[in-house]
């Protein structure tokens, strides 16, 4: 069944759309469909959506697909309550939000930012989720950053709270065999981060993961093409030059490695402070951090010229002021429906549109 079709499923059983709107980002065309509208006004709701897409946008060169439907319910509440990407094989997102959501909420929101970097990634299926949930969580923080909607400091003292929830514990065989939540997210955040570090150092801070990601979505078209993951890493490989994330995964897919990440942060100049963190400019690998969050100022290996996120300055401001309280509050409240949904990214299907459709509690996809 074609998308419209599909659409008609859903909305049939969600109710439908009363209001609507066609936004272009990057020359994308992403339409929106808005269920109601929430108290702060449709205005900003669409200024949020523009936002996300541009800073995904700039992150990859390009919107990851030309064409986006976003279908946001608004319900009880505050805030952003979670997400879902679909392609079969255009794009479809559904997003909760809150009907008392905030500026500063969305200002500060990640998961439109998450469920939107899932379409620039091939389908390698369900034995590697790590992959798709844990690129999905490292880019966001990283493009964000680079856009000036997050601040530096906030993305690494959530990885020194976080990511070590991805270490293998007892019973884990690799991360395509073990499908925990930590695993998952934060197993395959910390597999990013650590491909990131490596591209950098080999290549003396020319080319890191983002590289080699756009050209995964140049090649792939994104979410709505199935590829084999070995594909998708000799894709990102050979366009950086260097077998990082094929040597990665085979050292990482069948065997339980516990890396040592706290040395690997004291050598990017991450220093915790309590239950902040400090930058020391002066560790062995801080160049090699501060190009990770650096915007790309220059296209590379034949790109278009990166697209510049709309983000204003007062947004920018709202953002980071609000960034601490939103996020220790806001991620704490969605993390622990997702852990329980166990959530797959899955292509649409007219079954599962009509499933999905007449779901009352549809799994979150967001960020941990």
């Amino acid at each position: 069944m074609a998308l419209p079709g599909l659409l008609a499923v859903l909305c049939a059983a969600c109710g439908a759309a009363t209001r609507a709107a066609d936004l272009t980002v990057a020359g994308a065309a992403i339409h929106v469909e808005l269920s109601a509208a929430p108290a702060i006004g449709e205005a900003a709701v669409l200024s949020w959506v523009r936002r996300c897409a541009g800073i995904v946008a700039q992150y990859y060169g390009q919107f990851p697909t030309p064409r986006l439907t976003l279908r946001i319910i608004v319900e009880d509440g505050s805030g952003v309550q979670g997400g879902k990407t679909f392609a079969n094989p255009d794009a479809f997102i559904r997003v909760n939000l809150g009907r008392e959501v905030s500026e500063s909420q969305l200002g500060a929101d990640w998961v439109l930012v998450h469920e939107m970097t899932h379409l620039a990634l091939p389908d390698t299926g369900e034995a590697h989720q790590w992959l798709s949930e844990g690129l999905a969580t490292y880019v966001e923080g990283i493009a964000r950053v680079q856009a000036g909607n997050r601040s530096e400091l906030d993305v690494w003292e959530e990885e020194l709270r976080s990511m070590p929830r991805g270490m293998p514990q007892a019973g884990d065989a690799g991360l395509d065999h073990t499908h925990t939540w930590g695993r998952t997210y934060w197993g395959g955040a910390m597999f990013c981060l650590l491909a990131d570090v490596e591209i950098h150092r080999r290549t003396d801070n020319r080319l890191g993961l983002q590289d080699a990601l756009r050209a995964i979505l140049r090649a792939s078209g994104g979410l709505s093409a199935d590829w084999p993951i070995e594909r998708v890493l000799r894709t990102g490989d050979a366009a950086v030059g260097t077998p990082v994330l094929a040597d990665l995964y085979a050292k990482y897919k069948d065997t339980p490695v516990s890396p040592d990440i706290t040395g690997l942060w004291r050598e990017l100049g991450v220093e915790p402070q309590g239950s902040q963190v400090r930058l020391n400019d002066s560790a062995p690998l801080a160049s090699v951090r501060r190009a990770i969050m650096r915007a790309r100022q220059s296209t590379q290996l034949g790109e278009k010229k990166p697209v510049r996120s709309p983000v204003s300055a007062s947004t920018a401001m709202i953002s980071a002021n609000s960034q601490a309280s939103e996020r220790a509050s806001d991620r704490r409240a969605l993390c622990t429906p997702r852990a329980r949904a166990g959530v797959k990214r899955q292509r649409l299907s007219a079954a599962s549109a009509s499933s999905t459709a007449n779901s009352s509690a549809l799994p979150h996809r967001s960020s941990p």
